[in-house]
């Protein structure tokens, strides 16, 4: 019963540190300051000022594990960092981009995979959108803008719509759907739209050849569980059961006056050793859950 809590909300403790990483790490590597909404945004059809009227020239990701973006969605409240790559260590940091696929604001289909449930749940609330609502991206390019066009609902193995759009520049977002679940994806589909006040997508002449998309497993989002350490999982479950007998010998043992001491002390002890076993054990969950 208390890992469905921890799975839930305890994960989004790692998160938040991560985020708070990755954020000051693109602090330092971006010329304007983050924030939580662009500025500018009050309405749909509102235009930031800012927002790039044109992709920038394509240029190389950065490396696994480093900040690509800072992604914002006003009408859902997502204001995240997004990281490079899609595995199960940089999902649980935040919204990850897919290699191989071109970064936000350039030429071409760039993907990016998110926690719906846990780490954040930073996708929690992705079927929410609508055409025409905006999704924006921060880089050391500048903003650029994108209108959302589509949501669709796909398998986990149908990664065709990470695929290259040759007369359009697209962001592709991907969780998992239903909620608690990882049945499937939700995949929601966004056009560049900077120039543009009605969100009518741009049409591009073809994106450079960058390569497919380092797909690993070939599923969406990185699905493949992480393969969580067994004895580590058995190893803390033990220290915690130890620490309910050891708490519960030494309560008998002390002086009812105090015995509220031990009890504080031994649950402290008991809660650390499970939210130790409890992260062990999420790492042998899928890694988009």
């Amino acid at each position: 019963m208390a890992f469905v809590p921890f799975q839930l909300w305890g994960t989004a403790l790692y998160q938040h540190r991560a985020q708070s990483d990755l954020r000051n790490q693109l602090l330092g590597e971006l010329r304007a300051p983050l924030t939580a909404s662009p500025p500018g945004v009050t309405g749909a059809g509102s235009v930031p000022p800012g927002v790039a009227a044109r992709l920038g020239t394509p240029t190389a990701a950065p490396a696994v594990g480093n900040p690509v973006a800072q992604l914002t969605i006003p009408a859902i409240g997502v204001s995240q960092v997004v990281v490079e790559g899609v595995g199960t260590a940089q999902l649980r940091e935040g919204p990850g981009h897919y290699p191989g696929t071109p970064l936000p604001g350039q030429p071409g289909n760039s993907s990016i995979a998110g926690h719906r449930t846990t780490y954040g749940a930073p996708f929690s609330h992705l079927d929410a959108l609508r055409p025409g609502d905006f999704v924006y991206f921060r880089t050391l390019q500048g903003l650029f803008r994108y209108s959302v066009l589509r949501s669709l609902v796909v398998s986990p193995s149908d990664v065709a719509v990470l695929d290259q759009a040759p007369s359009m520049s697209t962001v592709t977002l991907t969780t998992c759907n239903p909620r608690y679940s990882a049945a499937q994806r939700l995949v929601v589909v966004a056009a560049f739209s900077g120039d543009s006040v009605d969100g009518t997508p741009v049409r591009l002449p073809p994106p450079p050849t960058t390569g497919a998309a380092d797909l690993g497993s070939a599923s969406l989002g990185g699905l493949g569980g992480a393969g969580g350490d067994l004895l580590l999982i058995v190893d803390w479950f033990f220290a915690a059961l130890a620490a309910v007998v050891a708490t519960r010998m030494v309560w008998a043992r002390t002086p009812r006056s105090r015995r509220w001491l031990v009890t504080i002390a031994g649950t402290v002890v008991t809660l650390a050793a499970l939210f130790l076993c409890f992260s062990a054990v999420s790492q042998a969950l899928p890694a988009s859950f």
